[in-house]
């Protein structure tokens, strides 16, 4: 496995625990990267669906992924602030083709005042079901809701007040470049 360089622009790829493509994001500036981290930043990029549909993102965001944590974090920047987008997910992998994940549909939903909802909990249980997920990773999961929303509670991470306002400045100045 390899680690993308910081500049470099690269795909990701979500899967599903059965191992069919999800989601593809087409443009993503590597913004930090590190044996356990990858932050990247993005606009207006498009987004294909498993069904080859296509989509064009709305606004910039700044996407935060871990090789430890089993969620990933985009940080949307929009005119009345900052959203957040949790996807409960395994930790990345990337390859020479993207950084890849395994989305495990559960999402906690920030806003702007660090109020959260969680998201997707009748689609979790059915795929949870259709594809036997096993128990452990059922349980690391539902671990890792809990420490996701310690992260938003205590505004840590790419919660911290000014991360995606940073982020997003390093981003600015890979697209002057």
């Amino acid at each position: 496995m390899g680690f993308p360089m910081e500049g470099e622009t690269i795909q990701i790829h979500s899967y599903k625990h059965d191992g069919h493509i999800h989601r593809i994001w087409d443009r993503t500036t590597v913004l930090k990267s590190t044996n356990n981290l990858v932050i990247g930043g993005n606009d207006r990029t498009i987004v294909t669906e498993s069904d080859g549909r296509t989509w064009v993102t709305r606004e910039p965001a700044i996407c935060y992924f871990h090789a430890q944590y089993w969620f990933n974090v985009i940080g949307m920047i929009r005119e009345d602030g900052i959203y957040y987008y949790c996807n409960i997910s395994s930790p990345f992998i990337h390859d020479k083709e993207a950084l890849k994940y395994i989305d495990y549909d559960l999402d906690i939903k920030v806003y702007p005042d660090m109020t959260y909802t969680l998201l997707d909990e009748d689609e979790y249980e059915k795929h949870r079901q259709e594809m036997n997920y096993p128990e452990v990773i059922d349980s690391i999961l539902h671990n890792h809701v809990e420490h996701l929303k310690n992260w938003i509670r205590q505004r840590k991470g790419p919660f911290a007040p000014d991360f995606i306002d940073m982020w997003y400045e390093r981003f600015l100045t890979y697209r002057q470049a």
